[in-house]
């Protein structure tokens, strides 16, 4: 199993003292992470794509390709880009050039964007949210597969045998897709073949088994070689060197920017009852000594059978070295347990 982190780049008030961090010194702190996850031996750094105040980075591919010169073996990927609003051409050609510095690095995970920030920003209609990734998908694909490429669609100009460049080191980058426990979606990425990656961030993770298992299915009958099939869980979480201080530590700014998001969706505010109930031994956070979290993503292993897990850290903005301890302890405690445990189930 590949283990690494995804990140939204969140920068929030810390909400003891109020203080907010200057964009480039939360840009910088990323910088740091990303080195360290390298440094540690973990698989992926993911970081997402957004386009309001409370998350830094709009243009993930920027970032990484800054990341791709100062780390050596970490897979570089968006988490997720949000391909309903943007030109699959220029996504393909922003990636190729992470690969290209990065030594063939570079992944897309595509989405259609759980924030709609970006479809009124770019000209986009919201009644064409699932036709818009639908037919980018597959334009992002063609691109992939060919160099030379004709294409005709509703929502963008079609391109008449045309070259696209550079091209990348790998043959052809890894396209994710991520999805949030919508079937629709589900059944797109397995139809294509492609690896996807399952957002688990509420309620328990036994609830999803039914997408996991539609995903095999669908891959499997749509003549996919069932051995390249590759998933991902992606959850939220948090590590301290024991588990009442990963608790207390996570807990204000994980409630200050789930509550913010939630007053907007019409949810509940957080409170600590309901977050340490999420941290239980079958809750959807991973919040807690090493131990727990190796047993917690090893509980999502024998209900999903995943060959990636991405912990998300973090939500609401953490003290910088915290999250520093947390990337350590998550590349040379969590890490090798759990790929040990792996093997010995296999």
């Amino acid at each position: 199993m590949e283990i690494g982190i995804t990140t939204f780049v969140e920068n929030t008030p810390d909400p003891e003292t109020g203080k907010l961090l200057s964009s480039q010194e939360r840009m910088m702190n990323l910088m740091e992470e990303i080195e360290l996850a390298d440094q540690v031996g973990l698989d992926v750094f993911s970081i997402g794509e957004h386009h309001r105040s409370d998350f830094v980075v709009s243009a993930p591919a920027v970032v990484l390709a800054a990341a791709a010169v100062k780390t050596r073996k970490i897979r570089l990927s968006s988490a997720v880009t949000v391909l309903s609003s943007d030109d699959p051409v220029r996504v393909f050609q922003d990636f190729a050039h992470v690969d290209l510095l990065s030594g063939g690095r570079a992944e897309i995970m595509a989405g259609r964007g759980s924030f709609i920030e970006s479809f009124p920003l770019f000209g986009n209609d919201l009644k064409d949210y699932d036709t818009l990734f639908s037919e980018k998908l597959d334009l992002l694909i063609q691109l992939n597969k060919s160099e030379l490429v004709t294409w005709q669609g509703k929502h963008r100009p079609a391109i008449a045998n045309r070259g696209v460049y550079p091209r990348p080191v790998q043959e052809e980058l890894p396209i994710w897709v991520a999805v949030g426990g919508t079937p629709a979606s589900v059944v797109r990425a397995a139809s294509k073949g492609l690896p996807m990656a399952l957002a688990i961030i509420g309620g328990s993770p036994e609830r999803f088994v039914p997408f996991t298992d539609l995903y095999r299915e669908t891959y499997a009958k749509a003549g996919h070689d069932e051995a390249k099939l590759q998933l991902a869980i992606n959850s939220h979480g948090y590590i301290a060197d024991d588990s009442q201080r990963a608790a207390d530590e996570f807990y204000g700014p994980y409630a200050y920017l789930m509550s913010k998001i939630g007053r907007e969706r019409g949810w509940s505010a957080m409170d600590r009852q309901h977050y340490d109930m999420m941290r239980g031994p079958k809750g959807s956070l991973l919040v807690g000594s090493p131990q727990q979290v190796i047993d917690k993503i090893l509980y999502n292993y024998e209900l999903f059978g995943n060959t990636r897990f991405l912990l998300h850290i973090s939500v609401g903005t953490l003290p910088h070295a915290k999250v520093l301890r947390a990337i350590e302890l998550l590349g040379t405690v969590v890490a090798p347990a759990v790929k040990k445990a792996v093997r010995q189930q296999q």
